[in-house]
């Protein structure tokens, strides 16, 4: 199984790029999973990049601490975003240290560090003893995440919805072995998870916007504080803030596993079948006289 990285691949690379390379006048445009969109722009001199990201929750995740998250991570670097986007850094590439490495890897997190406030809030609460409201993250159309925090514990809810049959049954088979790999001795320590395919978690009754449909499945994570104590906050946060790009990933590659292996099948039978047409006999097959004409033997 493929584990997606937290950091996007394509920001990094393309950061790596403009803070090696000499100073130059730049506006480049790029996607990430849900619907996260990048500017990498100079608009005012050419050794200014402001890097943008635009993300659909962020009115949210503002209400849970993402600033002070920002801040915290950025600096100086954090300032006042664009217009048309959420967040905005600010490099100035003339004082920038000899290893930029660490700015680079930096700010190819800046999308999980946008989306690690209410993870980290759910886990302070829960370390203080006390339990926090039930916070939403509507990250895409139709689909949430739902963080809570309790005395013993930090829920985490993933409402994903399945527009495509097939996707359903895949999901539902992948679904079902989350669930029933913790029995396995090895893994007796993981995070508890749980699966509905359409009534919603008791956690989640009465929330507005929560979808009762045969579309709609939701994943509930437990988290004890064994999971996310100390050093083990930051991967934690990483891993199941990514779940659902996990998740509906490997129900693609699977599909296109299985039509490679039909396509594949399909072939073989057909060899088989070629291999199967009966010859003409002899008698049967056409001749040629030395003029060029045809006949066939009576």
């Amino acid at each position: 199984m493929i584990l997606l990285e937290p950091a996007s691949k394509i920001l990094e690379e393309t950061i790596r790029e403009r803070l090696n390379s000499e100073p130059e006048r730049c506006q480049i445009g790029l996607a990430d999973f849900d619907g996260v969109t990048y500017r990498i722009s100079t608009p005012e001199s050419k050794t200014q990049l402001v890097v943008s990201v635009a993300i659909r929750c962020f009115p949210e995740l503002q209400r849970y601490g993402a600033e002070a998250v920002l801040a915290r991570e950025y600096g100086p670097l954090f300032g006042a975003p664009e217009a048309g986007y959420d967040v905005s850094l600010y490099i100035d590439l003339t004082t920038l240290p000899a290893d930029r490495e660490p700015i680079i890897k930096a700010i190819s997190l800046l999308k999980r560090n946008i989306m690690a406030a209410p993870f980290e809030a759910a886990f302070a609460a829960q370390q203080e003893g006390r339990e926090s409201e039930m916070m939403a993250v509507h990250y895409r159309d139709e689909e949430a995440i739902y963080i809570k925090a309790l005395h013993d514990r930090v829920t985490v809810i993933f409402s994903t919805e399945f527009k495509d049959e097939t996707d359903k049954i895949y999901g539902k088979v992948f679904l079902q072995e989350f669930v029933d790999a913790r029995r396995l001795p090895a893994l007796q320590n993981t995070p508890q998870v749980l699966y509905s395919a359409r009534e919603p978690p008791l956690e989640l009754r009465g929330v507005p916007g929560v979808k009762d449909s045969n579309t709609v499945s939701y994943v509930t994570f437990v988290l004890f504080p064994r999971h996310f104590q100390g050093a083990a906050a930051y991967d934690a946060i990483s891993r199941i803030q990514l779940f659902r790009d996990y998740f509906h990933f490997h129900i693609k590659a699977s599909k296109a596993y299985m039509h490679s292996r039909m396509r594949t099948r399909v072939d073989s039978f057909l060899k088989v079948l070629n291999r199967a047409k009966p010859e003409k006999p002899e008698d049967q097959k056409e001749k040629k006289t030395a003029s060029g004409k045809t006949f066939k033997r009576s």
